[in-house]
């Protein structure tokens, strides 16, 4: 499934910029050989010239040629479109986000000798909810406590000592003005999302995306991106500090809950040592429904559950 694309970035321009690139929409349906219109616009007193137009893909993809000319340059207040053949290859399984670049080079005009910008379409269905991306169990009973890795070394939290602080299987919480689920699921079962930029379903509006999660090492941070219904998107930066042994407010975070001790792989232990569940959040743009988020590719965040808060 094509869905609308987005243009997360263009050049760092100057405030006198005046030389535009825009790019086409793509036909993604492959495997199969499209065209890409890339347009170049002067909008400056002088003319263009000199103008070389280079477009790529994602890695791996084909372009056909990298570079064109615009031959005459370009005058003021005028355009020139050159057009380029992308091999588009078979989609892949899941959803993808696939940049597109287009630069132009080129003499006189604003000065500014280059323009770029980068055109995102995505590819491919997200998952349909947070449980669905469940790749991590980081709870187990005291009982069985073989399941558990959520560190990566085979420790996880304890579900008794998180149900004596109000995180129990479907525990309503509430976090930076959301109301969130804890995972309604047995301990033992997969509760979590190690993230990995997982594309995940998510309809709504609001002020903020509030996360509830916690950190595997001392620098689980990253950036989320937010996909709204109009095609356009947004991306905030969170994280989480370790679910022990690192200051509660590090990234930014809100502890929401300590655990006292954790499951081992020989059992519960460590008691007297608090692991910690965090709250974090990235702003939402105003007045617009959420589609889908794209989780960072930072695999020490642990998300347990996500919303919108007003």
């Amino acid at each position: 499934m094509l869905l609308p694309a987005t243009v997360l970035a263009g050049a760092a321009r100057a405030a006198d910029a005046q030389t535009e690139v825009t790019i086409s929409p793509l036909d993604l349906d492959g495997p199969a050989v499209t065209t890409v219109t890339v347009t170049v616009r002067n909008t400056a007193p002088k003319r263009l010239r000199d103008v070389r137009v280079s477009f790529s893909g994602p890695v791996g993809w084909v372009v056909e040629p990298e570079v064109l000319t615009v031959k005459g340059g370009i005058a003021p207040n005028s355009q020139a479109t050159v057009t380029f053949e992308l091999l588009v290859p078979a989609p892949a399984s899941g959803f993808q986000l696939l940049n597109f670049t287009a630069t132009a080079l080129y003499e006189g005009g604003d000065g500014l000798a280059r323009a770029t910008v980068t055109r995102t379409e995505r590819r491919g269905e997200p998952l349909p909810t947070l449980a669905a991306a469940y790749n991590n169990v980081g709870v187990t009973d005291e009982s069985n406590t073989a399941p558990g890795d959520f560190d990566g070394g085979g420790n996880s939290f304890s579900a008794q000592k998180l149900a004596d602080v109000g995180l129990s299987p479907g525990a309503s919480v509430a976090a930076l003005g959301a109301e969130l689920t804890w995972p309604d699921v047995p301990p033992g079962a997969k509760d979590n999302v190690s993230s990995g930029g997982q594309a995940i379903s998510l309809r709504g509006s609001g002020s903020r995306l509030v996360f509830l999660g916690s950190g595997v090492g001392n620098n689980a941070v990253g950036t989320a991106r937010v996909f709204y219904t109009d095609g356009t998107s947004s991306a905030g930066s969170f994280g989480f500090p370790n679910w022990s042994f690192q200051n509660v407010t590090d990234h930014g975070a809100t502890q929401i809950a300590a655990s006292n001790g954790r499951n081992r792989q020989d059992g519960y232990g460590n008691a007297g040592v608090t692991y910690s569940v965090f709250a974090h959040s990235v702003p939402l743009q105003a007045g617009k429904t959420v589609d889908l988020v794209v989780l960072p590719g930072q695999g020490g965040i642990h998300v347990f559950a996500m919303a919108i808060a007003p």
